[in-house]
């Protein structure tokens, strides 16, 4: 998808001629995948929206531990610098999975744009808007669901995933072990026969 097609059609629809300008702010790049678009601890002053490809959002711990917090799929909009760092510094590493073509901007221009243009400021309110209804959903099920309702609930909401990506990151997104996930897998394809 190109970047003029996904401001105008996606999630958060923009005006056309707004779109058009909006999008000459923003730079175009293919990536490879294992590449870090952003390190855990390091500065971090972009904003992406992935329009080709898969990326995963993951924190470690200092045991060497990995933890999944973002799994996304072209086209959408990586969780917003704003959410993704503090005191400009990376919280998680962002990582290219899938080959990707990306769209990336400061996360100043950003703002900067946004004061100046109400379609722009309207557009990133939304999107942060939705990041946040995505965080909530994603922490009740964690603390709500059982696993197999904790799968169903992936499985609706991210649907095409399960396939897309590694399952020891659906694992921990989901808050389990890969072997859990792997036996959950297992009953529930047997039980859909």
């Amino acid at each position: 998808m190109d970047l003029n097609s996904f401001l105008t059609q996606g999630d958060n629809p923009m005006l056309r001629s707004a779109a058009a300008e909006f999008a000459t702010n923003w730079a175009i790049r293919r990536i490879l995948p294992g590449t870090p678009l952003s390190r855990q601890g390091e500065g971090d002053t972009r904003e992406y929206v992935l329009l080709n490809g898969r990326a995963s959002l993951t924190i470690g711990d200092a045991e060497g531990g990995i933890v999944c917090v973002g799994l996304f799929a072209s086209p959408c909009v990586i969780t917003p610098n704003l959410a993704r760092t503090r005191n400009g510094k990376a919280l998680a590493r962002l990582e290219i999975t899938e080959e990707a073509l990306i769209a990336e901007m400061s996360s100043d221009t950003l703002i900067e744009r946004m004061l100046v243009n109400e379609e722009i400021r309207n557009w990133a309110n939304a999107v942060l808007r939705q990041e946040i209804q995505r965080k909530a959903d994603r922490e009740w099920a964690l603390a709500s669901l059982k696993g197999a309702a904790r799968l169903a609930w992936f499985r609706e909401r991210y649907q095409g995933y399960e396939n897309g990506f590694a399952h020891g990151l659906i694992a921990s997104f989901l808050g389990m072990t890969p072997v859990s996930l792997s036996r959950l897998r297992k009953e529930t394809r047997f039980k859909g026969q």
